[in-house]
C-alpha cells in the first residue's frame, strides 16, 4: 500500500477516515452536537460546513452531493429543511468547537462540536450599537474640551495683563 502524501490520517487509511467523518457528520446533523476528540472535530468542521452550504443551495444536485457523503435520507431531509432554514441568514461559521477536557481512559483531549443556532446579529444592529458606543464616548471627551476652552480665555486675559 502506498503511503499517504498529505500527512497523518485520523484512521488507518484515507477510505476509513472518509467513512469516519461521514458517520460523525451524520451524527452531528441528527443530534445537533457530538463529543469527540479535538483533532476529529477540527477535521469534521470543514466537511459539515460544506454540507450546510449545499443545503442552503437546496437544488437537486446539492442534495445528491450531500447524499454521497451522508447516505441517510432522513438526515439529508433534516439538513435541507430544518438546518438550512436556521442557517439561511448566516454567511458561514455554522459550527462551534468547544474544548471540554480530557477523556478518562487515554487522556485524549475532548471537544464538543455543535451547530450554531443563535440568530445572526444584523449589520444594522451592529452599526447602531457601534454608533451608540461612539456617542457614549463623545460626551466624555466634550467636557474636557470645554474645560480647555474655559482655560484659554483666562490665559489670554493673563497675557493681556502681563503685557500692560
Amino acid at each position: 500500500m502506498p503511503t499517504p502524501k498529505k500527512g497523518p490520517r485520523l484512521a488507518s487509511s484515507p477510505a476509513h477516515e472518509r467513512l469516519m467523518l461521514a458517520n460523525m457528520a451524520t451524527s452531528l446533523f441528527r443530534n445537533g452536537h457530538i463529543t469527540t476528540t479535538v483533532k476529529k472535530a477540527k477535521r469534521l468542521r470543514p466537511l459539515a460546513e460544506r454540507l450546510i452550504t449545499f443545503a442552503k443551495k437546496g437544488d437537486l444536485a446539492a442534495r445528491r452531493r450531500a447524499l454521497r457523503v451522508l447516505r441517510d435520507k432522513d438526515v439529508v431531509y433534516k439538513l435541507f429543511t430544518e438546518i438550512a432554514e436556521q442557517m439561511k441568514e448566516r454567511e458561514g461559521g455554522y459550527t462551534r468547537i468547544t474544548k471540554v477536557g480530557n477523556r478518562g481512559g487515554d487522556n485524549a483531549p475532548q471537544a464538543v462540536i455543535e451547530l450554531v443556532t443563535e440568530p445572526v446579529a444584523k449589520k444594522a444592529v451592529v452599526a447602531e450599537a457601534e454608533s451608540a458606543a461612539k456617542a457614549a464616548d463623545k460626551p466624555a471627551e466634550e467636557p474636557e474640551e470645554k474645560a480647555t476652552e474655559a482655560e484659554k480665555p483666562a490665559e489670554s486675559e493673563e497675557k493681556e495683563e502681563s503685557a500692560e
